[in-house]
C-alpha cells in the first residue's frame, strides 16, 4: 500500500487508542493535579481523529475493489474444479462457486479458461453466487435481440415440428416457425423441414412471454424483390414477351413473365368489347404479350395482347363520313349515352341528346338496352384519334318544328302514360313529341298523391295543352281542364254557415274525412266530432255539419257538428241577455222623464 494508508494505519491503530492512558499515568507519576488537564475534551478530540482516519481508510479500500452489481455479466477465470462445484474468479475479494451441473454440456471448462457468469447474488460476508447458465442464456437473448433490432439474417437449427409450424432453435433459445412464413408457396409436409439447418429472420419479439418468431419466406420474398427490379429494370416499352396467364379477375389478368407479374387489363385484350377476361384468356394458358408500360418505381408493368393484332378501324370502310348511315349492336350503356359497335373493335358514341326528339330521357336505359341493333347517322369521325359519334333522332324530321300550329294552347289530343315521376307523368302525343301532365291537374276534387292511383303505364288518355314553349321544348298538358271547375258551383252550395247531412268515412288522429256526397269529401276536426250528448261521432255514421271555411283555390271544406248545437246555445244565450238589456233600458228611460218633468216644473214656479 502506499505511504498515506500507512499513515492512517498507523494513527488508527490499536496503540493510538491506549496514548489516553499512558497521558494519565504520566501526569499521576510527576504528581500532577488531575483537575489542572481537561481529559473530557482530549477524548473528544481522539475520537473525532480516529473516526476521520477511519472513513479516509474506508475510501481508500473502497477504491481497491471492483463495482459488482448483481444480475450482471462479469468475466471470470476458473480457478479450482471439484466434483460438485466449479469456483471462479471473477476479480472480486471473495471467489465464487457454481455447480458443476451446469457445465454438463460444456466439455471444454478447464482450470484457467475464461467463462462468462452472472452474479446472482451477493451475500453480508461479500460471498458471490453465480451462474454460468443464466450468464449464457441473457447474453443469447441479447444476440437475438440485436439480430431483430438490425435486421440480420441468423441460422436456426429445426428441433421439430409443432401445431401450425416449426420450432427452431438459434442461441440456444426455441423459436416458432409459423407455417406461412416457411415458404412463399404453401407447405404441406412440414416434416421435411426437421433435422436441417436454415436461414432465418426475427420478425417478432414478445419479451414479457420470451416468445420469438422467425421467418424463412421473408428472405425468400426478398431475394424475389431483387430478382423483379433485376428484371424490370430491363424491360422497356413495346417489347414483345411470353407469359403465362396466373390469375383471372372481372377486372383482368395477371400474367407471369418468369419471375415478375404483369398486369393484362380486360380492355388491353381484345378490339372488340368484352364482358369478362375469360372470353379471351384461360388459366396456365401460354401467349405472347406486349409491354405497354413500366413503372420501375413500383415495380409495375402493363402488358396489352389486342395490340398484337392490327386495329379495327384500319379495315373500316374509307367511304363513311359525316351523314353516312350506319348500322350497330348497342354493346356499353353510361350515364352519358350508349356505345355502338359498327364492326367488331369499332365503337361509336351515341349520346343520350341525340337519341330522340322526346325530351322525357332521364337515363339511356329508357330508349336502348345492350345487344340492341339500331341504324343512326354519322355525326362526327376521326379516324387518327378513332372516335366516332352517331345520332339516331336526325334520321327523322324535328317533330317540334312548327309545333305550336299543331298543338295550339287549347286543343284536345289523346295520348299514351309512358313514364311515372314525382310530380306527375309523361305523355307521348307521338313519336318524339312528350308533354307532361302534373298530378295536380289530373282532377278537380279527388286528391292524387301519387300518378299510379289515376292511371297505368301505356293507358291512353284525352288531355288538354295548357302551356307550349317550342324553344326549351316543353309542353304541358293537363286532363281536368277538359270539364269545368266544379268548385265554381260548390261555393253557392257549401257556403260558410250552410249544414248539410254527411257520413263519417275515415277516422284519423287529427279529425275525420267527412263525405257530403257523391264526389265531395270535407274534413272535421276532432274537437267538432262531439255530440249533445257527450259521445263522439263514430266512422259510417250519418249526421248534419256545419260548414265553417270554405277555399276554392286550395279544394278545402272544413265542417263541425258541434258547432250546430253550440251556436244555437249560444244564440238563445243571446237573446236572454237582449231581453234584460231592454227591459233596464226601458226603466231608465221613464225615470229620466219623470226627472225631466220634475225640473221643468221647479223652473215655472
Amino acid at each position: 500500500m502506499s505511504s498515506q494508508t500507512e499513515e492512517i494505519k498507523r494513527k488508527v491503530s490499536p496503540l493510538s487508542l491506549s496514548n489516553k492512558d499512558n497521558e494519565k499515568e504520566k501526569c499521576n507519576d510527576h504528581g500532577k493535579i488531575k483537575s489542572s488537564f481537561d481529559w473530557t475534551k482530549y477524548d473528544t478530540h481522539l475520537n473525532n481523529d480516529i473516526q476521520e482516519y477511519r472513513k479516509k481508510f474506508e475510501i481508500l479500500y473502497t477504491k481497491t475493489l471492483p463495482n459488482i452489481q448483481e444480475l450482471e455479466i462479469y468475466k471470470g477465470v476458473v480457478t479450482h474444479i471439484t466434483d460438485k462445484t466449479i469456483i471462479v474468479d471473477i476479480g472480486f475479494k471473495a471467489e465464487g462457486a457454481i455447480p458443476i451441473s451446469e457445465f454438463r454440456e460444456d466439455f471444454t471448462i478447464k482450470v484457467g479458461i475464461e467463462i462468462e457468469v452472472m452474479v446472482v447474488k451477493m451475500d453480508y460476508k461479500g460471498q458471490c453466487i453465480l451462474s454460468y447458465q443464466k450468464a449464457k442464456m441473457l447474453r443469447n437473448w441479447q444476440h437475438i435481440n440485436d439480430a431483430y433490432e438490425k435486421s440480420e439474417v441468423i441460422l436456426g437449427y429445426v428441433v421439430a415440428r409443432t401445431k401450425g409450424g416449426l420450432i427452431v432453435e438459434i442461441f440456444d433459445i426455441e423459436c416458432f416457425l409459423p407455417g406461412s412464413h416457411i415458404n412463399v408457396k404453401p407447405v404441406r409436409d412440414y416434416d421435411t423441414y426437421v433435422g436441417k439447418t436454415m436461414e432465418v429472420k426475427v420478425v417478432k419479439i414478445n419479451k414479457k412471454t420470451k416468445n420469438v418468431v422467425v421467418s424463412h419466406k421473408v428472405l425468400i420474398e426478398r431475394d424475389i424483390e431483387e430478382q423483379r427490379k433485376e428484371m424490370i429494370s430491363k424491360l422497356d416499352k413495346g417489347q414483345v414477351l411470353e407469359g403465362k396467364i396466373k390469375n383471372i379477375l372481372p377486372y383482368g389478368a395477371f400474367v407471369d413473365l418468369g419471375g415478375v407479374d404483369a398486369l393484362l387489363h380486360i380492355t388491353d385484350m381484345s378490339w372488340p368489347h368484352i364482358n369478362h377476361p375469360t372470353e379471351v384468356v384461360q388459366l396456365e394458358q401460354e401467349l405472347k404479350f406486349v409491354v405497354l408500360g413500366v413503372d420501375k418505381d413500383k415495380n409495375r408493368v402493363q402488358l396489352g395482347l389486342k395490340q398484337l393484332q392490327p386495329h379495327p378501324w384500319n379495315s373500316l370502310n374509307e367511304n363513311l363520313k359525316v351523314g353516312s348511315r350506319v348500322k350497330g349492336k348497342v354493346s356499353v350503356l353510361a350515364d352519358y349515352g350508349a356505345f355502338v359497335e359498327i364492326i367488331p373493335g369499332v365503337e361509336a358514341l351515341l349520346h343520350i341528346s341525340e337519341m330522340s326528339w322526346a325530351t322525357d330521357l332521364s337515363s339511356t336505359q329508357d330508349f336502348v338496352q345492350i345487344g340492341d341493333e339500331l341504324e343512326a347517322i354519322i355525326l362526327t369521325i376521326d379516324r387518327q384519334e378513332r372516335k366516332m359519334s352517331l345520332s339516331v333522332k336526325q334520321l327523322t324530321k324535328d317533330p317540334w318544328i312548327n309545333i305550336q300550329y299543331k298543338y295550339p294552347i287549347g286543343s284536345k289530343h289523346i295520348g299514351i302514360v309512358k313514364k311515372f315521376t314525382n310530380f306527375g307523368f309523361f305523355l307521348e302525343l307521338e313519336k318524339g313529341i312528350t308533354g307532361i301532365v302534373y298530378t295536380n291537374d289530373l282532377s278537380w276534387i279527388k286528391k292524387i298523391k301519387y300518378s299510379s292511383e289515376f292511371c297505368n303505364i301505356n293507358d291512353e288518355l284525352e288531355v288538354i295543352v295548357l302551356t307550349l314553349d317550342p324553344k326549351t321544348r316543353r309542353l304541358n298538358l293537363g286532363h281536368k281542364q277538359l270539364t269545368e271547375n266544379p268548385w265554381k258551383k260548390y261555393e253557392e252550395i257549401y257556403y260558410v254557415g250552410s249544414i248539410h247531412n254527411g257520413m263519417i268515412i275515415n277516422l284519423f288522429d287529427k279529425g275525420a274525412t267527412v263525405k257530403l256526397d257523391k264526389k265531395i269529401e270535407a274534413f272535421a276536426p276532432l274537437r267538432f266530432l262531439d255530440k249533445k250528448d257527450g259521445t263522439t261521432i263514430k266512422k259510417g255514421e250519418k249526421i248534419n255539419f256545419k260548414v265553417i271555411e270554405f277555399n276554392k283555390e286550395t279544394k278545402k271544406i272544413v265542417v263541425s257538428h258541434t258547432s250546430i248545437y253550440r251556436d244555437k246555445d249560444q244564440r238563445k244565450e243571446q237573446r236572454v241577455r237582449n231581453r234584460k238589456l231592454e227591459r233596464s233600458t226601458l226603466g231608465d228611460i221613464e225615470g229620466l222623464a219623470k226627472l225631466k218633468e220634475q225640473i221643468e216644473k221647479e223652473k215655472n214656479k
